[in-house]
């Protein structure tokens, strides 16, 4: 199926799709972010923050993402084809954008349709034994008028664990521009996924790591294999009403769908070794939104000085529905690693729990800039937050909250090249959902309160080169398992830090990006003090590095090769703070060869994944771990057709 698929499906959206620009060829996240704060590009990601992961925490679970700008709640993943890219904002970049929020927020570009048409092919083998095909068509009709982006891919992954799954990923984005002053996106995006298999999670005994084991042989079920089902669909318009007058508005929804789930759980791990193997297998859990924004924005022009009004209404309407798991099969003790299969049970599961949440947010904003002197805004927002809970053979239960919520930023510019920025925001975000791990896995967990204050400086270098420094407060309240291994909230956690950012290009044939986090988490409460949890939070590193070179050399015409190379320091690993996972380092080589297929362009991506084969853990959870990523190579064959 891996020969036959993927051919049939580039034939189909590339069979009418000439003439073309180049598309794939010159996507290079390196040479594209502005800086190290987390950039991606095509299927590149780069810099020390991701959509995963800001300042210690996540922006996606927080609830904190955007498309174009506007207010989305995603619960589906957002397959490559639909996206262009993505850009963390966070510190100096969330400065002049609209309602900034603790964690930073995350800001998806939508693949669009150009004045010209274009379509790429990109042939990928590997990691390990995977392979995919990926296909890009851009079609504009009408003068330009109206288009259509489009893309699907095919591939078959492969996972450190030795796991395997094949994935579908389609999606399209018509656009119309009936004038120059509107332009009216739609998207639609499936992912699916099947015959995945559990990744293993190990729980070790106490407070200590468990003994390593070989990546890349699977020693769970091969029958607890999970299949998923990811749709994102809306359609968003921004309008010029005049010379004064903005508009933007859009609609999305969202969904996840778990059609069938197990996990594999490691339980009772020693230092020896010996483990018991505890297989939980899950009826479908879904998880589907409904979100919006609708924004009108009024400037104003004062000499020099230029002011914006902004109000806007967000909303979103979320049903989940999880639990109802059956109950776990348990088999004997063996140990770590070591294969031990057994027929799949006839499983019989329980009623699922309900949930919706219903969320408005009014919003009021102004925005100042001051031509040569700085940029300063203020908003307030109103927001009413209800969530009903239905559980089986109980009650229903209802949670409310109504806070207010004010930013701040402000920036001068000192000189020329010297910005002086300063903010604070406060925030209600969402927790996310329970990880398959603990007791209560797949429950919705409840919102919080947050703040973050931060402050810092931009200075442009010399040539191209800029380094963004900023100081950073982040406050929420602090999730972690109970003795019962129930996730719940048992103090609250403190992020204070340095971020550094240093990006450019010191030469024409160089490219530079460096980022750098130097933080101090700590966590505070009564269960503190009582010594049931440490003062550490579980997974935070004090210190990470990340560096990205490309090197064009002159006298090798089309080629560059790009170093990354990413260290991370000690983790705690338990809620009591006695164990630790070590600190590493893991560095990735790469090269790029551009060159002429006949009239096309034509780009051949070669890469070394951890060439070191440094060995490191996942954390899930206190004293809960996976695997990570091993050496692994790569090899992409992207094509531009072009026309004659």
């Amino acid at each position: 199926m891996m020969r036959i698929l993927p051919a049939a499906i580039a034939a189909a959206f590339l069979s009418h799709a000439a003439p073309c620009l180049a598309q794939r060829v010159d996507d290079n996240a390196v040479t594209e972010a502005e800086d190290a704060f987390g950039t991606s590009i095509g299927s590149e990601t780069i810099g020390i923050y991701s959509a995963r992961s800001v300042r210690g925490f996540s922006p996606v679970q927080a609830g904190n993402v955007r498309i174009e700008g506007l207010y989305f709640d995603r619960q589906g993943a957002l397959p490559p084809r639909l996206m262009e890219g993505s850009t963390v904002r966070v510190g100096l970049s969330a400065q002049s954008y609209l309602f900034p929020a603790p964690t930073g927020i995350v800001d998806y570009r939508l693949q669009k349709v150009g004045d010209r048409r274009v379509s790429s092919l990109a042939v990928t083998a590997g990691p390990y034994d995977g392979g995919s095909v990926e296909a890009d068509v851009r079609l504009p009709f009408a003068d330009a008028r109206f288009g259509v982006a489009a893309g699907v891919s095919y591939s078959q992954e492969e996972y450190y664990d030795g796991s395997d799954a094949p994935f579908l990923r389609a999606a399209v984005v018509p656009r119309w521009r009936p004038t120059d002053d509107i332009d009216v996106l739609a998207f639609a995006s499936v992912s699916r996924g099947r015959d995945e298999e559990a990744p293993p999670a190990i729980r070790t005994a106490g407070s200590f790591l468990p003994p390593r084991v070989e990546r890349r042989r699977y020693f769970g079920q091969v029958w607890a294999d999970g299949e998923t089902e990811s749709l994102n669909y809306g359609v968003l318009a921004k309008a010029r009403i005049g010379h004064d007058w903005a508009f933007a508005g859009g609609l999305f929804h969202s969904s996840f769908e778990r059609l069938q789930g197990f996990a594999e759980q490691f339980v009772g791990t020693t230092r020896e070794g010996l483990t018991r193997e505890t297989v939980i297998a899950d009826p479908s859990q879904r998880y589907a939104s409904t979100s919006g924004e609708l924004r009108l924005s009024r400037s104003l022009v004062e000499g020099p000085r230029l002011h914006v009004l902004h109000a806007s209404l967000r909303g979103r309407r979320l049903h989940s529905r999880y639990g109802g798991s059956a109950a776990p099969l348990v088999l004997p003790e063996r140990r770590l690693g070591e294969i031990l299969r057994v027929a799949r049970p006839d499983f019989v599961f329980g009623e699922r729990t309900r949930d919706l949440v219903e969320q408005r947010t009014l919003g009021l904003a102004y925005e100042g800039r001051w031509r040569e002197v700085g940029e300063w805004s203020v908003g307030v927002q109103k927001t009413d937050y209800e969530k009903r809970i239905e559980p089986p053979g109980a009650p229903p239960t209802t949670t409310t909250d109504d806070p207010w919520l004010v930013n701040a930023t402000a920036s001068w510019f000192a000189t020329d090249r010297l910005a002086v920025y300063a903010g604070h925001t406060r925030g209600l975000e969402e927790s996310g959902l329970a990880p398959a791990d603990v007791a209560n896995r797949n429950e919705a967990l409840p919102a919080i309160r947050t703040r973050q204050t931060d402050a810092g400086i931009r200075w442009q270098v010399g040539g191209s080169m800029k380094l963004v420094a900023g100081l950073f407060d982040v406050r929420k309240p602090y999730f972690i398992t109970d003795d019962a291994n129930v996730l719940r909230v048992q103090g609250d956690v403190r992020h204070r830090g340095l971020e550094l950012s240093l990006s450019g290009k010191p030469r024409e044939d160089l490219s530079v990006i460096v980022g750098a986090v130097l933080m101090a988490p700590e966590v505070t409460g009564i269960a503190v003090r009582e010594g049931r949890i440490g003062d550490k939070p579980v997974g935070q590193s004090d210190r990470t590095f990340r560096t990205d070179l490309e090197y064009r050399p002159p006298a090798l015409r089309g080629w560059s090769f790009d170093v990354a190379a990413t260290h991370v320091g000690d983790r705690t690993a338990s809620r009591d703070g006695r164990s630790e996972v070590p600190a590493y380092t893991m560095l990735d080589l790469g090269a790029r060869y551009r060159f002429a297929l006949g009239r096309h362009k034509a780009m051949l991506r070669l890469q070394a994944l951890n060439f070191t084969d440094a060995w490191t853990w996942n954390i899930y959870g206190s004293n809960s771990f996976g695997l990570t990523d091993g050496r692994r190579f790569q090899a992409q064959l992207a094509i531009d057709f072009n026309g004659p």
